[in-house]
């Protein structure tokens, strides 16, 4: 999969950005808050996935704008798919998301067509950050394999939203418990399926990470990943996903439900979930040095891009944002392997401290627009 050809107006300090990307490397330029992250983020957006920023939508138009467009032309191994997002603010402000020229009432279709993975520095909260930082990366790793895992985690998002509103509705207003009942009966069945979702993911990935991690790490070091359900226990993922387990997921709602009531929140079920991660069967989080959670998060990033390429025929696109020039020229070398065969959108404010090697286009950015464009890097490099 590769993107052949991108447009981007009025996302935050871009401006009339108009380019077709090299299918290997697209090496972006500039000195800092020049726009060189905003693009690969108005180029995300477009898989169906939130900014990799935590940007908000209303954020996404400049602030002295009142439209934002971004386009994308992308090419996997069946046809050419056009990607079209665009948003007007002010008081009257709408979205239009348009894929192949047909309007779509959400992101959902998009991520179906759109298949990318970005490296950013705040990758190492997902080893250092909490619980929910970890959840989320799994989360949406596992959904790039299995779209229909998103349903469920939206429809369960719905269901705890319900929940705990109603928690708070009998804590402070009287209302009636009875009707919890039905809304754990709900939480139950979503709840079950993604705690098997989330295992099938990271028993798949641990094992790929293990691999990996010995590589980069010169075989001195070991780096596991384990699920710990807040329901569930590990042997009980050894049987089928089914009534039992919906039953006994009902079961631990009902267990917390009156604690639940007292503090208006959810205190059981997948919204509780973490996962582990160790380096020589110590806590990488408590105990990692910055060294090792800066290659424990690298890995993690590169085993879920070998994960997808294994199951699909198209490899993901790959953005790199300003993450090359803190690694040495091992990791580095590390890293190109492993993205040899996908598409890569590179940010870096010094090109030279990449590896010589790396040659394709270099766009130069300079307050929101390219500046310079040309189709190999820089002749001091070659």
């Amino acid at each position: 999969m590769i993107i052949t050809y991108a447009a981007i107006d009025g996302f935050k300090n871009l401006s009339g950005i108009n380019f077709a990307p090299d299918p290997k490397y697209n090496i972006i330029v500039g000195k800092n808050a020049q726009g060189k992250t905003n693009l690969l983020e108005a180029m995300w957006i477009l898989s169906g996935c939130k900014s990799f920023r935590g940007s908000k939508e209303k954020d996404y138009i400049c602030l002295d704008g009142s439209r934002m467009s971004s386009a994308v032309k992308i090419l996997d191994s069946v046809r050419e798919q056009k990607i079209v997002f665009e948003m007007t603010g002010g008081s009257n402000s709408q979205k239009s998301i348009l894929l192949n020229g047909v309007k779509q009432k959400g992101t959902r279709a998009l991520f179906d067509v759109f298949k990318c993975i970005a490296f950013i520095p705040d990758d190492t909260d997902i080893i250092k950050g909490s619980p929910e930082k970890r959840r989320n990366f799994i989360d949406m790793a596992a959904s790039q394999l299995n779209p229909v895992f998103v349903m469920h985690l939206n429809k369960s998002n719905v269901i705890m939203n319900q929940r705990n509103a109603l928690l708070k509705n009998i804590a402070q207003k009287g209302a009636s418990a009875d009707i919890l009942e039905v809304w754990d009966r709900q939480a139950s069945k979503e709840g079950a399926v993604i705690s098997w979702l989330r295992n099938e993911y990271v028993t798949r990935i641990n094992e790929i990470c293990g691999r990996l991690y010995r590589t980069v790490s010169g075989g001195t070091e070991e780096l596991t990943l384990e699920y710990r359900s807040n329901v569930f226990k590990a042997e009980d993922f050894e049987k089928p996903c089914g009534d039992d387990a919906y039953e006994q997921y009902y079961r631990r709602l009902r267990e917390t439900a009156d604690y639940d009531i007292r503090t208006g929140s959810t205190h059981a079920g997948v919204n509780r979930d973490e996962i582990i991660i160790k380096i020589n069967g110590v806590s990488a989080k408590d105990y990692g040095s910055q060294g090792q959670i800066k290659s424990a998060a690298l890995v993690m990033k590169l085993a879920q891009a070998e994960i997808y390429m294994k199951k699909s025929k198209d490899a993901p696109v790959v953005f790199l944002d300003d993450v090359m020039g803190e690694l040495d020229e091992n990791r580095q070398r590390f890293v190109f392997d492993m993205i040899k065969d996908m598409q890569v959108f590179l940010t870096t404010p010094n090109e030279s401290a990449l590896l010589p090697e790396i040659k394709g286009k270099l766009l130069h950015i300079n307050g929101g627009r390219i500046t310079e464009e040309s189709e190999n890097v820089s002749s001091h490099r070659e």
